[in-house]
């Protein structure tokens, strides 16, 4: 072992962690403060969905899926009634299509905002955490009022949806994206024009175009190095091409350019809603299928973190005989080998949680050497915090 080598600790990340929302290990690899490498360690949260997915009926299926993830819980069965209707060659009736991208453009306001307030409270703006959830709890009541329930909507059924949307309701509605657009502008020049948190986030955790496509990332992390992608628009479905809105895309690849791509995408979210609620058609919320032939279909919609796709194999009975998923977060953690490398353990973390990546939440962290404890997740905490007031204070 070279003295170099001799240098180098580990500080481990998860597997449970306030900004890892679900299971993951990562390992930093470090010389003093500087990130030199990354190890990735998945597999800890494995639930088991495709197998039990192809022992339910496809009306029972999205019910599953659903529960994948609590925070987009529209996006994967969204994308699994795709995959059953293009196996069963029937598509939903036009105002079902308006229903279900009013409904997915409202998930991905709320889970925009969720993201841009834990960014907030990691690096030391608390006041952003605040604010970005308080307004996110006015989307959360349009889900309860449209659906009965603030996560898990149960909106999607194969042939259409479960809700419709009552003309009274419509206002409401309209009501509330108002106060979520006028406030969102608040927050979002906040954040634009704070020169300590421009200092904080602009430059950390680059992934660059050329990084981006070499590693097949998604979304809002690559669309914010500069990937034009975005499924609604590369492959209509619902109402997205029914209605005007534009794909977001930054070229700067930083977690700063990340969180701009996502403040401005809940404006674009906004105009879609605005856009369907304007144009709902009258007629049927969904249409019957009574068989589902022998074949395949899959489904792939822009979920807010990104591409989600799913794969139906029918056998003609009533059940899938397979059922494949891949999340986007998938694609995206991969990226973060690269992201982290050359940063220091202050940005680790908040560059891990610039992906968004999917997690549920518990903190258990402690790093440890010739027996010492070395950090913990709180003392983590504290180096980023501790870093953004030595940037505030250049700024004073």
């Amino acid at each position: 072992m070279s003295g170099e080598q001799k240098q180098r600790r580990i500080v481990p990340i998860g597997p449970y962690h306030p900004l890892q929302e679900e299971p993951e290990f990562f390992k930093l690899i470090v010389e003093g403060e500087t990130v030199v490498d990354l190890e990735i360690h998945l597999g800890y949260n494995h639930r088991g969905h495709e197998f039990i997915s192809p022992e339910l009926t496809y009306e029972q299926v999205p019910f599953l899926v659903e529960r994948i993830c609590g925070i987009c819980s529209n996006s994967h069965p969204l994308a699994a009634v795709l995959a059953i209707e293009d196996c069963a060659g029937i598509k939903p009736p036009p105002r079902a299509n308006y229903i279900r991208s009013i409904i997915h453009e409202l998930e991905r306001i709320h889970s925009h905002l969720l993201w841009v307030g834990l960014a907030g409270h990691f690096i030391g703006y608390n006041t952003v955490w605040m604010w970005a959830w308080r307004y996110r709890e006015h989307i959360l009541e349009v889900f309860e009022m449209i659906t009965g329930n603030r996560n898990h909507y149960a909106a999607n059924k194969p042939g259409g949806v479960r809700w419709d949307i009552k003309p009274e309701q419509i206002p409401q509605i309209e009501a509330v994206l108002d106060v979520v657009e006028k406030k969102t502008m608040m927050l979002t020049k906040a954040v634009l024009d704070d020169p300590v948190i421009r200092a904080r986030l602009e430059g950390v955790g680059i992934l660059t175009k050329e990084q981006a496509l070499h590693w097949s990332v998604v979304g809002p992390t690559a669309r914010a190095s500069g990937v034009d992608i975005d499924v609604r628009r590369d492959d209509p479905h619902a109402a997205y091409d029914q209605v005007p809105w534009n794909v977001i895309v930054l070229p700067e690849g930083d977690v700063f350019a990340k969180a701009k791509v996502r403040l401005l995408e809940i404006f674009e979210s906004v105009k879609i809603i605005r856009g369907c609620l304007k144009n709902l058609p009258d007629g049927p919320i969904d249409i019957r299928i009574d068989e589902v032939p022998p074949g395949e279909g899959i489904g792939r919609t822009e979920a807010p973190r990104g591409e989600v796709f799913h794969y139906i194999r029918s056998d003609g009975s009533n059940r899938p005989l397979r059922h494949k998923i891949r999340a986007p977060s998938y694609m995206n953690i991969a990226s973060n080998v690269v992201a982290v490398r050359g940063g220091s353990i202050a940005d680790a973390a908040l560059t891990l949680a610039a992906v968004d990546p999917c997690y549920c939440c518990t903190e258990r962290m402690a790093a440890f050497e010739n027996g010492k404890l070395k950090f913990t997740g709180n003392e983590l905490l504290r180096l980023s915090w501790e870093k953004t007031e030595k940037i505030r204070e250049r700024f004073k």
